[in-house]
């Protein structure tokens, strides 16, 4: 069976109006939130096969973070920019394309489009999910290609506000 982490990226600052969208970085309380958020992941055994994130320098300062702390190697890392604003449809076209050698799959990106691929993928309606959100989904399927509407459960879930 296969498993799905999705995780928004940290807290992203609109201190610079002279940044687009893809470049802004993380303001103070996502640069604060992060390593508790990144610790809380591998606390949880979170170590996945393969990190893909979006190309946004929010989501890859995010990611960044988390491979550090789950001490994933360069390989486990894939940077794809189709990530950035993707729809939950195309997330999950994406997923479907994956390698059946990963079973255990992150992915860092945005909302609303991995909070919608939750959903469809759980039918399980989260009351928020908020930026450095982690949903962790346990998926009914031997391959990625079977990746359907309700195909998995939620494991966890969990976002910095739960532990202040």
């Amino acid at each position: 069976m296969k498993k799905l982490t999705l995780i928004r990226h940290a807290k992203s600052s609109w201190d610079n109006p002279s940044l687009d969208d893809f470049g802004r970085p993380l303001n103070k309380r996502g640069i604060r939130d992060l390593p508790a958020m990144a610790q809380r992941v591998r606390d949880s055994g979170l170590v996945p096969d393969r990190l893909l994130t979006s190309g946004a320098v929010r989501a890859l300062t995010t990611a960044e973070a988390l491979v550090v702390s789950l001490e994933l190697n360069s390989d486990q890392v894939l940077v794809q920019p189709e990530l950035y604003a993707a729809s939950h449809q195309s997330l999950l076209r994406h997923l479907q394309l994956q390698d059946d050698h990963w079973h255990h799959l992150m992915v860092v990106g945005h909302n609303p489009g991995l909070e919608n691929l939750g959903y469809y993928l759980t039918h399980e309606r989260l009351p928020k999910f908020p930026t450095a959100a982690v949903l962790h989904i346990c998926l009914k399927i031997p391959h990625w290609c079977e990746l359907a509407e309700s195909s998995g459960t939620v494991e966890l879930f969990d976002y910095p506000k739960l532990h202040r």
